[in-house]
């Protein structure tokens, strides 16, 4: 029996989708709003949500997990041809043979062994482990194996799956370590010489995955498939040191190669897209010497061993370089090149060391303050410098480094783009990221500079032929020849029409809207508009645009909607899809047009609902997709790109059918200067408007585009959408717009008339009116409480209330001064305090902190990477001092957002019972 869905026809859905809305889902009887119940806490752990989405590429199988959100999930295989469903306890992330025939996944570990470990306080090598299962598609029957770290199919063979097993704990190497560290501990000697340890790999495992049969591999560490799955090469770590090395294993007769052998690691492998060559790093001709220059190794099946491509005298590789062991070994497509990272050599250690002096010096001079030094040390003592190898000539050439650390190569060419920000790091600190631009030679490593102080970047077109640019001091859009000696174009300078966003109000750049890429040959490229999309000659010419206006007109906002992921250029000749938003409403959809033609795009289908998640079968006409509104959880639909028979093929979380939820709309206000806004108003589904309801508020900046956006139970920092009104909340989430150097008055501008407006509507209690946000919300909060008396309790999250101490803190999490957001972005102040002490001041909740009358809440934990946590005790201090109700929730470790699903429930209940309380 089959549930058939009528659609309102304000949807705009085509008729064809009543035909089959809800095809083979069985039919659930539905509660009453009577017999339905309010939301509780403890229904947040079984809300399931859809993952890792997967489509067979001729489109007859769906494959993706179920997860709950705390608790063990299943993986679900759909036949999309006959509605026959397989399922697997615990399956996530899997991966859809090439011919559709099985499914391999991970197998995640029971929540309730997770949680024990968890209590009992186990290492982490000690806790339980995920396995592997491999479903076959005819029957669905499923082969599992424990504790496989990792495992990978070949991108084109569907006969072959190689997994890695965890490795097996060996007691009586590990009770000697012990001892050692015991004998370490006792020494009283300076620090000596460490010696290099190398960790032996585990099991690695060849199966077939139609019979099952296997083959053993021991103490492997790494592996990588051919692309047809021909070959397969390994690397070995042994506790017999002549056992160590990279190894070839032929699938079809299972024979193996000694590519190279002997103590040392073996790094980095990686065949290319034809599997007729393998290239890896080693170092095991220096491993016993300090420090260690690893080498490249390349090798082809008509070899029996590897031969040496790289070494650290390999002439154009800098002086002190080596390959490094943190790179990444990539092939280009055809083949005839090879990219690595290299590295300066690290010093020697030197023995009887005296313990370094643990201080840091910190220097009006420094690029980076040291906090953002200390982040980033890690990254910078692994840092690779991009080299390409032209395997032909077995001729190295050094792309990037510490002067250009950035490059990036061109697919199918031989251009790059490097990127430097050396001259302009201190500027990261208060205004702004900046880098200088070049063009890069494949061929001799020649770069030629072509933007200075460049605030967007730039990227190359597919062809490499033209580079691409956004301009924020002309506001325009350039392209430019590969090369220094051209002159750059300004291909949007006769278009009468802002391609910047048009409602930018923080104080740095206006960011543009974007480009989807280059059409084929690199004969024009497509750029965004606010609504429509223009298609432009590299040389400024033949300008037009493809959306004929219907944008702007009907306040559209068309996107080129990539169906192939290795697409890399837009197809001129034949009809492409585009994502499509009504400004107006919200609604989106999907238009269809052509580059090649004249008409105006059609219109595929648009409906009160926000569409998303698109994947295609690769060869065949079969396309999935999520569709969501406040009230309906993103379950996945199955069409065809014509989108004209939507069926409903999943159903994630039926238990809501049992709970009160809530429909969002979108309201009109006029703020205090008299700009029209907009604000969500989410009414309980029962909503009586002669009934008064309590108000609650939720702040951020513009929050409107979330309007069809699903709201599941769940714990977390800040007010559970569904629960609330659930619960008999009536739920507003307005729009806020900013005048730089008053983000606090803007505030009040906009939230004020917001909730005066929905108290006019006459079902709110003006006495029962509360507000929450976090950071950024948790702000503006904290400084309406200072300016009215409306709100009868306030929570206000990780909240800066000293805009003066603010501004010179650091952003732990990355290590920045905070003093950017407040000249250039999210605070909008727009300058330093020395400056512009008046707008610090006034903006600063802690100097008006004795006009507060409301009960106040907040959120402020110690590890807080973002807003410092002692803003959060200047206001319970002060609040305190001057005998005003206040509470302030510190989780001990945790950071700017709650993290810890048990701190998240805690935090939850008790909000909720703070507003309850009061509201």
């Amino acid at each position: 029996m089959t549930r058939l869905r009528t659609l309102p026809r304000s949807s705009q859905w085509p008729a064809l989708l009543f035909c089959a809305v809800i095809a083979s889902l069985p039919m659930a009887a539905v509660p009453s709003a009577a017999e339905k119940k309010p939301i509780t806490h403890d229904v947040y752990d079984g809300w399931r949500s859809i993952q890792g989405t997967q489509l067979s590429r001729d489109g007859t199988w769906l494959v993706y997990a179920l997860t709950p959100q705390d608790g063990d999930g299943e993986l679900v295989a759909r036949n999309l041809k006959t509605g026959a469903e397989f399922r697997h306890p615990r399956g996530r992330a899997p991966v859809i043979t090439p011919d559709g025939t099985a499914v391999v996944f991970t197998i995640a570990p029971l929540k309730a062994d997770v949680d024990k470990a968890k209590k009992a306080k186990k290492k982490p090598e000690d806790q339980p482990k995920s396995g592997l299962g491999i479903m076959a598609l005819s029957n669905g029957q499923v082969a599992t194996v424990e504790k496989v770290k990792s495992f990978k199919v070949p991108a084109e063979s569907s006969r072959w799956v190689a997994y890695l097993m965890e490795p097996v704990k060996d007691k009586t190497a590990e009770k000697a370590d012990d001892k050692k560290e015991e004998e370490k501990s006792e020494e009283t000697d300076k620090p000596k010489k460490k010696d290099k340890k190398k960790d032996p790999g585990s099991e690695l495992i060849v199966r077939e995955i139609s019979s099952g049969s296997t083959s053993s591999i021991h103490e492997a560490t790494e592996y990588d498939w051919a692309k047809d799955g021909a070959w397969l090469a390994y690397a070995v770590s042994s506790k017999v040191p002549e056992k160590d090395g990279v190894f070839a294993r032929q699938s079809s007769d299972g024979a193996t190669r000694a590519l190279l052998s002997g103590l040392g690691n073996y790094k980095q492998l990686a065949f290319d897209e034809a599997g007729k060559q393998l290239a890896f790093a080693s170092d095991r001709d220096e491993y016993k010497s300090d420090p260690a220059a690893f080498k490249l190794y390349h090798w082809v099946p008509a070899d029996r061993t590897a031969s040496v491509l790289v070494t650290a005298s390999t002439a154009g590789m800098p002086a002190g370089f080596s390959v490094s062991d943190n790179g990444r070994v990539t092939f280009s497509k055809d083949g005839s090149k090879v990219f690595i990272g290299t590295a300066p050599l690290p010093p020697p250690e030197v023995e009887d060391a005296a313990e370094p002096i643990k201080v840091d010096i910190w220097s009006w001079k420094d690029p980076l303050l040291q906090p953002m030094q200390k982040v980033r040390a890690d990254t910078e003592k692994k840092r690779t410098y991009q080299a390409v190898v032209h395997i032909k000539d077995r001729k190295l050439v050094q792309l990037a480094s510490a002067e250009m650390p950035d490059v990036n190569f061109v697919e199918g060419t031989n251009a790059a783009v490097g990127e430097s920000d050396v001259a302009y790091r201190q500027l990261v600190s208060w205004d702004g990221s900046y880098n200088d631009v070049f063009v890069v030679d494949l061929r001799t490593g020649a770069r030629q500079k072509l933007l200075e102080k460049s605030y967007f970047g730039a990227r190359m077109s597919p062809g490499g032929n033209y580079l691409l640019w956004y301009d924020d001091t002309a506001r325009a859009w350039f392209a430019q020849r590969a090369t220094a000696a051209a002159k750059p174009v300004n291909l949007t300078a006769d278009l009468k029409v802002s391609f910047q966003d048009e409602t930018w109000d923080t104080p740095n750049q206006p960011a543009p809207y974007g480009s989807p890429g280059w059409t084929e040959g690199d004969k024009s490229v497509l750029l965004y508009d606010r609504y429509d999309i223009w298609e432009v000659k590299p040389d400024g010419s033949g300008a037009r645009m493809i959306t004929k206006g219907l944008g702007r007109e009907g306040k559209l906002a068309f996107r080129y909607q990539r169906l192939d992921p290795e697409e890399r250029a837009i197809p001129a000749a034949k009809p492409i899809l585009l994502s499509t938003t009504d400004d107006r409403t919200k609604a989106t959809g999907y238009y269809r047009t052509a580059l090649s033609g004249t008409s105006a795009p059609e219109k595929i289908i648009m409906a009160d609902k926000q569409f998303g998640g698109v994947i295609k079968a690769k060869n065949a006409d079969v396309v999935v997709l999520t569709a969501q509104r406040f009230e309906e959880f993103p379950d996945l639909w199955v069409t065809t790109t014509a989108f004209g028979d939507l069926k409903k093929v999943t159903d994630a979380n039926p238990q809501q059918a049992h709970y009160r939820w809530g429909r969002s709309e979108l309201i009109d206000y006029v703020n205090t200067d008299g700009k029209p806004l907009r604000a969500i108003l989410t009414k309980p589904e029962d909503f009586d408007s002669s009934k008064k309801y309590p108000l609650m508020v939720y702040i951020y900046e513009e929050l409107t585009n979330g309007l069809h956006r699903y709201s599941a139970p769940s714990p977390g920092t800040s007010v559970n959408m569904a629960r609330y009104v659930s619960n008999g909340y009536i739920i507003l989430q307005p729009d806020i717009v900013y005048d730089t150097g008053y983000p606090g008055e803007s505030a009040e501008k906009c939230v004020i008339p917001a909730v005066q407006k929905v108290v006019s509507m006459g079902f709110v209690d003006p006495a029962r009116v509360g507000i929450q946000g976090h950071s950024w919300g948790g702000y503006q909060i904290t400084h309406l409480i200072t300016r009215t008396n409306m709100f009868r309790a306030v929570e206000a999250g990780a909240s800066v209330v000293n805009m003066v101490s603010a501004y010179g803190g650091t952003r732990w999490g990355t290590g920045m001064s905070r003093a950017f957001q407040y000249e250039k972005t999210q605070s909008r102040i727009g300058g330093p305090p020395w400056k512009d002490p008046l707008q610090f001041i006034e903006n600063s909740p802690i100097f008006w902190v004795e006009k507060v009358k409301t009960p106040y809440l907040t959120i402020h934990n110690d590890e807080d990477d973002a807003v410092p946590w002692y803003q959060g005790i200047e206001f319970l201090s002060a609040m305190r001092r001057l005998g005003k109700e206040a509470y302030m929730f510190n989780y001990n470790g945790e950071k700017h957002g709650l993290r810890d699903r048990d701190n998240q429930k805690h935090w939850t209940v008790h909000m909720a019972e703070f507003f309850d309380h009061f509201l």
